[in-house]
């Protein structure tokens, strides 16, 4: 099992409406390329929140075949939805993970 994890800092102007936004239509848009079976969306506690509030995402994929799909036919058009709707006010990191039982 694999873990998409992307890691957000969101500027506080925008966070009621970028909460919304990703639970609504960002998540349910990534879940809905068939590529990972489940989500976990949390926040970050024990951070400084000068900046913004910084959340993470963790996507699981059952096999790199389907995250490589992800990231090749979907990832891009996603992060510029993104873009389009919060432009500056978010930065985002992104790691792959691997589950170690």
């Amino acid at each position: 099992m694999l873990i998409y994890n992307v890691t957000i800092k969101v500027d506080k102007s925008i966070n009621d409406a970028w909460l919304l936004w990703m639970k609504e239509i960002h998540i349910p848009e990534v879940l809905a390329t068939g590529c990972f079976t489940h989500h976990q969306f949390v926040k970050l506690l024990e951070v400084d929140e000068a900046d913004g509030i910084t959340y993470a995402v963790q996507y699981f994929a059952e096999s790199k075949a389907n995250y490589n799909r992800y990231i090749e036919l979907y990832a891009s058009n996603l992060r510029e939805a993104g873009i389009k709707a919060w432009g500056n006010k978010f930065i985002a990191f992104r790691s792959l993970m691997q589950v170690v039982h």
